[in-house]
């Protein structure tokens, strides 16, 4: 299955997520203190409150917030540099350009599909050129296959 990390709708990939592993819908209930109704109305959900979503994380044994954390490293804007880089922050810093291996094989497919270009590529995600290389050789099937 291709993901988009662009359009999210949590409430499937939760309910995809219950499929995979053939999680029990009392168990769910009992787990998260709602009704069969209400857990429904969750996997029907385009989004969800945060601690229901830490909730079902810790009952699938699966981060859904890495979902949202794929998404601004594909899709963020690019952080200006001006004045308040310089101020302390008391939240902790994350660096945008960690990738995971799901964004690379995302990248990639994009690639050897021919579904983008890579000056797409580093237009639209800015993804280094030379990342962009070395990924298609490291992991593109193309090559590997």
């Amino acid at each position: 299955m291709k993901f988009d990390y662009k359009e999210i709708h949590i409430g499937s990939i939760i309910k995809a997520r219950v499929e995979d592993i053939d999680t029990d819908l009392e168990r769910i209930c009992k787990f998260l203190k709602t009704t069969k109704d209400k857990v429904e109305e969750m996997y029907q959900s385009k989004s969800l409150d945060t601690d229901i979503l830490m909730r079902w994380s810790k009952l699938l044994e699966y981060d859904f917030f890495r979902i949202y954390s794929q998404h601004l490293i594909l899709y963020a804007p690019p952080s200006k540099v001006d004045k308040q880089a310089e101020k302390k922050s008391m939240l902790p810093n994350f660096r945008k350009s960690i990738y995971t291996r799901e964004v690379i094989d995302f990248i990639v497919e994009l690639i050897e599909t021919q579904e983008k270009t890579m000056p797409q590529i580093v237009k639209e995600y800015r993804i280094p050129k030379s990342t962009l290389h070395r990924w298609t050789k490291k992991y593109g099937n193309l090559n590997n296959g």
